[in-house]
């Protein structure tokens, strides 16, 4: 079988790939492990799929190298993302919060079939539920060692595309196969992580956050890394919602964030204009303008809410203050891979050539993706870096 290249996973990346080098005039093979490709795109946004953010820059990526990403995004932009799906799937995209773009169709399959037709087009091959065990170096390219239907099968290529992934999510086929390859060519390997992913409270305080569990609030969480404002949702467990996925990317292990629950208004302005107007409402009732029965009834674990805002001293109006504007949380651990949206870590950018994605080492070798040192924020930031990361490596294939 003479291909140009054999791509590992029929993921975003490695879907962009094929049909970008199809329209070159390339023939690639893709191998997927599930029974249908692009597992991940399909559930993403709630099976609508917000396929780039029209806000991408290199900000909203954490990386050991932020500077690698210029390269890319000068190559493959957020235009180019549009007019490519308006081009081949006559997908009008509509922006939802934050600069995040949706098909108008609303249907994440609509991203797929754009794929899937470019491929059959341009002769592209895909095989399905395909296991790959290993590549090896031989001397003119690559030997890959695959399970097919069962049979175990080799197959060699002088080019070799890792679009396999990182590890969320298990049922979706994941693997760190793509940063295990890399180890195993000598590549270093930035620490991976969840990110994007819910957080856990246990402890004295977990009853606390239990007992609002269904609660949202539009809140700004932040740390001393980083600052989001959006929505927190308090769980069974622990908080989760965008803003809690937003830090958790940015947060490790025994340290706190803080979360102000009332952004977008002062405390102290507030209890002041009640004082002026007699102060006869109790603590309580003035939070019931700004969040629910349930959610007030719990900030009385920590403030006088019984108390009338006219007999309030200053010690319990800094309280109030405190509590809601500098709420403290510390995280017991985060709920693991299967409930992350993507990995943080992987192959670092230092081992490859930024315009092409090539390992510096290996000649014919490339990585794109999850499974490269790029971590985008939530909101469609990281399909716009594997859509980009398909485009720059079918480019030197």
């Amino acid at each position: 079988m003479d291909y140009d290249a054999i791509i590992i996973g029929g993921g975003a990346c490695g879907l962009m790939c094929a049909a970008q080098a199809g329209l070159l005039g390339k023939r690639t093979l893709v191998l997927e492990r599930n029974d249908k490709p692009g597992a991940k795109i399909l559930i993403s946004g709630g099976g609508r799929c917000n396929f780039t953010n029209l806000y991408t820059a290199p900000e909203n990526f954490i990386t050991e190298n932020p500077h690698f990403l210029h390269t890319a995004f000068s190559q493959w932009t957020v235009e180019d993302t549009i007019s490519f799906f308006e081009n081949f799937g006559k997908i009008q995209g509509q922006e939802k919060t934050l600069g995040q773009l949706f098909p108008k169709s609303n249907k994440a399959k609509d991203i797929v079939a754009v794929f899937t037709k470019l491929m059959y087009d341009t002769g592209q091959d895909i095989w399905l539920q395909t296991d790959v065990k290993s590549v090896e170096k031989r001397e003119e390219g690559y030997l890959v060692s695959l399970v097919r239907q069962g049979n175990d099968q080799q197959l060699f290529c002088r080019k070799v595309v890792f679009a396999s992934g990182g590890l969320p999510v298990t049922k979706l086929g994941a693997s760190d196969f793509a940063v295990r390859s890399a180890r195993q060519f000598g590549l270093s390997i930035v620490d991976t992580a969840p990110a994007l992913v819910p957080l856990t409270i246990t402890g004295k305080d977990a009853p606390w956050y239990a007992s609002l569990a269904g609660n949202s609030v539009f809140a700004r969480v932040y740390n001393n890394r980083i600052s989001f404002e959006e929505n927190i949702l308090f769980t069974h467990w622990g908080l989760s919602g965008p803003a809690i996925l937003q830090i958790s990317s940015y947060w490790r292990a025994g340290e706190t964030f803080t979360i102000d629950l009332l952004p977008k208004f002062r405390l102290d302005e507030l209890i002041k204009s009640e004082r002026a107007a007699g102060g006869k409402r109790t603590v309580g009732q003035m939070l019931n303008d700004y969040f629910t029965k349930r959610m007030v009834e719990a900030l009385g674990t920590y403030l006088p809410i019984e108390l009338k805002i006219a007999s309030i001293s200053k010690t319990n109006a800094k309280r109030v203050c405190d509590t809601i504007h500098k709420f403290t949380v510390k995280p017991a651990g985060d709920k693991g891979y299967d409930k992350a949206e993507v990995m943080r870590g992987g192959i670092s950018t230092d081992e490859l050539n930024p315009r092409t994605l090539e390992a510096k080492k290996h000649q014919g070798l490339y990585f794109g993706g999850e499974a490269v040192d790029i971590t985008g924020w939530l909101g469609g930031y990281n399909f716009q870096w594997a859509w980009a990361s398909g485009y720059l490596i079918a480019q030197d294939l």
